[in-house]
């Protein structure tokens, strides 16, 4: 198996070419020739990461995170990405990140957070091409008032706590969301219908939202991390026998509750 082989299952699923201008999704260390042995899947690489890759054989790491999101003036130990680089580098590790490339998609990010919270109808929110773009909009199953929509989605996305804007009075129907640092869509969401807007990073003047409409925030990592069973799926459909693994320490979120 070769790595140009790997890549070109998710791009088929993800195509880089309807990536943010702004973003590293691609092929960002390594050979599309290279031979690989075993893929090791995470949100995020870490030097851990690399660690856990070469401990259990696998010379490809695919991630939703880039490595390396711009250019480094210096690649050194003293950093966690400096020291990523070095061992993938030295242990010959190919590394491949799928990121807005897999926002941008139906079936990627957002639309794995309308399946948790079983929307219908559900489309791109923000268009930039045939079913491409970010965000999604759909219907919940049945309206529902907003104490419902808090628990329901607290355990759609395994939360113990959220941010989220006054609850509304009224019920809600429609809903808005996009994974990651989604406060740009804030605008979009409302022009939707969707009474309810979830994403992750609001800043704090967004939570004085306008009537009739409601903010959550679900933290950037709880409404991404579903991307690394997709992109798993995608890749054991494709290549049932191949040892594809998620790490073992999946919890990657840099950000701790207390």
């Amino acid at each position: 198996m070769k790595v140009k082989e790997i890549i070109k299952v998710i791009e088929d699923f993800a195509p880089l070419s309807v990536q943010e201008g702004w973003d590293n999704s691609g092929l960002c260390i390594g050979s599309p020739e290279a031979e690989v042995n075993g893929v090791l899947l995470a949100l995020d690489c870490t030097p851990e990461l690399v660690d856990e890759a070469v401990a259990c054989g696998a010379d490809m790491i695919v991630t939703h995170h880039p490595l390396i999101f711009s250019g480094l003036k210096k690649i050194s130990p003293e950093t966690k990405v400096g020291l990523a680089v070095m061992k993938a580098i030295s242990a010959g590790v190919s590394i491949y990140a799928a990121h807005t490339s897999a926002d941008k998609v139906l079936a990627g990010v957002s639309g794995d957070m309308a399946r948790r919270l079983g929307l219908s109808d559900v489309e791109v929110l923000q268009k930039d091409g045939d079913q491409t773009g970010l965000g999604v909009v759909g219907n919940l199953p049945v309206p529902m008032p907003s104490d419902e929509v808090i628990a329901l989605v607290k355990k759609a996305f395994g939360l113990k706590v959220m941010k989220a804007s006054m609850p509304l009075e009224g019920k809600i129907s429609r809903v808005a969301m996009c994974g990651g640092s989604g406060g740009s869509l804030i605008g979009e969401a409302r022009r939707s219908g969707a009474q309810l807007y979830i994403s992750g990073d609001i800043s704090y003047h967004n939570f004085f939202a306008e009537d009739g409409f409601m903010i959550m925030d679900i933290g950037h990592y709880e409404s991404e991390i579903g991307i690394v069973e997709i992109l798993f799926a995608l890749l054991k459909k494709n290549f049932p026998t191949f040892a594809v693994r998620i790490t073992q320490n999946l919890n990657s979120n840099p950000i701790y509750y207390f």
